[in-house]
């Protein structure tokens, strides 16, 4: 490891494969553990937690209890020891005969946590995990010169405040997520445009429907670009759907949304984070009704937990990515997010959300208040002089917005089968540029009923006709 390494480790701070230590002491045995019950990473002796160098007293009295704790492991572990100006890395390899004890216990790491679990939870997590998790797993389809989006890389660096001081290859891997030139799902998941060229499950699929049933749809988007990307369209997708009053109190007005902005994007982003992605042909699905907003993901709670467990404990599905959007700021410490999705109902006055979970599936719903019976004064603990100067019914406006930009979408679709019968859903979605294949097919079979156009022949072989 170069100083410019340990610069940028020092720089990233601590998290999932990262620890400081001031110094040394037999609580660096759990940090170890935890790590090699992971997916390895490395402990920084002589760093304090603010991440400033305090040199560490480096003897080899130092370097052999630490490898005589190692060798107290069941089963052994061998780690690698550096030492770099007055610091020691302790480079600890993703174990490979899990799960790992130390002093009889054992430890998982969680995001920038380690914590101790009983000899049964850590099995059964590993066992229902396959030992490795999905976001873990080196993906062989993905070409880090080819499907690396530059951009969208920067922005993650923005957002985790990493300076670019070494090259973009080392920065993947001191981020544990590049072994032997190959990206590890979790970076496929963060970095890649289009997702879906390499799993076609790893989506987000937003439904506006009239009423209180599946029946009629009156909007439909599915996002399937990178996760930071999906989750911000996502919450604007349901943001927009929702209704909204106007408060004034001195000076500029602020638009309040029905529900809290906060419990909603804790929801996506748990959904985001907590899915199984091993799970073929289902993607997030997030459905808004008159009277609710419903946000379901495969996959139901990890081993080891049940609803009651919400806001006491937490098992992360996808550590490796938990620990890189917690870096990007975009979900806190572990096990809070349900706690801070139920504070944020109870300042609008609200009840929990519902829950409803399986092995496949988790439901989160939000019920949509009556602003007729109580409106966002009565709900919202106002200071003194608040006024509500107007309501922005935003289910009817989005209705007739709705029905305004189905019927240009219609009319441009019409106009690509005139010049092109043989057009495809894929080429009239590249064409108009702000519709998805799902919502091309949608759009096509709603002109179908209306006998706007037809079906001739098969649909691999046949072509559109436009009707009249």
């Amino acid at each position: 490891m170069t100083k410019k390494e340990l610069d940028f480790l020092i720089q990233e701070g601590e998290g999932f494969n990262l620890e400081f230590k001031e110094s040394y002491n037999s609580s660096v045995a759990k940090e170890i553990c935890a790590m090699a019950n992971a997916s390895g990473g490395k402990v920084l002796i002589g760093v304090t937690d603010d991440g400033k160098i305090k040199p560490a007293n480096i003897t080899n009295k130092l370097r052999s209890e630490i490898m005589d704790l190692v060798r107290n492991f069941d089963p052994i572990l061998k780690v690698k020891i550096e030492e770099i100006d007055g610091v020691v890395v302790i480079v600890v390899p993703d174990g490979g005969e899990k799960p790992y004890s130390t002093g009889g216990k054992f430890y998982l790491r969680h995001g920038a946590n380690s914590q101790q679990l009983s000899r049964n939870e850590i099995r059964d997590f590993f066992k229902s995990e396959g030992l490795i998790a999905f976001d873990d797993l080196l993906n062989k389809d993905f070409d880090i010169k080819k499907h690396l989006d530059r951009e969208i890389f920067e922005k993650f660096l923005e957002m985790t405040r990493i300076s670019k001081i070494i090259s973009t290859d080392d920065l993947l891997e001191n981020l544990n997520l590049v072994v032997n030139g190959k990206m590890k799902n979790a970076g496929v998941l963060l970095f890649s445009k289009e997702v879906t060229r390499f799993f076609l499950q790893a989506t987000i699929n937003c439904v506006f429907f009239r009423g209180k049933e599946r029946y009629t749809i009156l909007d439909r988007e599915e996002y399937n670009g990178d996760i930071n990307t999906n989750y911000e369209r996502a919450f604007a997708f349901v943001q927009s759907k929702l209704n909204s009053e106007y408060i004034i109190k001195s000076g500029p007005r602020q638009e309040v949304l029905e529900l809290p902005e906060d419990a909603l994007r804790e929801a996506i982003l748990n959904a985001i984070v907590h899915r199984d992605y091993s799970i073929q042909g289902a993607n997030i699905q997030i459905n808004i009704y008159s009277d609710r907003v419903e946000i379901i993901n495969p996959g139901g709670l990890t081993k080891g937990m049940s609803v009651k467990d919400l806001g006491k404990k937490s098992f992360a599905r996808n550590n490796l990515l938990f620990g890189l959007m917690q870096r990007m700021d975009l979900i806190e410490k572990s096990g809070t997010g349900y706690l801070r999705i139920i504070r944020a109902l109870k300042k609008y006055r609200m009840s929990a959300p519902i829950i409803e979970t399986d092995e496949h599936w988790f439901t989160i719903t939000f019920v949509r208040p009556d602003l007729q019976k109580m409106t966002m004064r009565e709900r919202l603990e106002s200071p003194e002089g608040l006024e509500i100067s107007s309501v922005k019914s935003v289910e009817k406006t989005t209705q007739k917005t709705t029905q305004k930009t189905t019927q240009k979408t219609t009319q441009k679709i019409i106009e690509l089968i005139r010049k092109n019968p043989n057009i495809g859903r894929e080429e009239i979605s590249k064409i108009l540029g702000d519709i998805s294949e799902s919502g091309v097919k949608y759009n096509l079979n709603k002109l179908k009923k209306e006998g706007l156009i037809k079906r001739v022949g098969s649909d691999k072989g046949g072509h559109w006709e436009v009707v009249g």
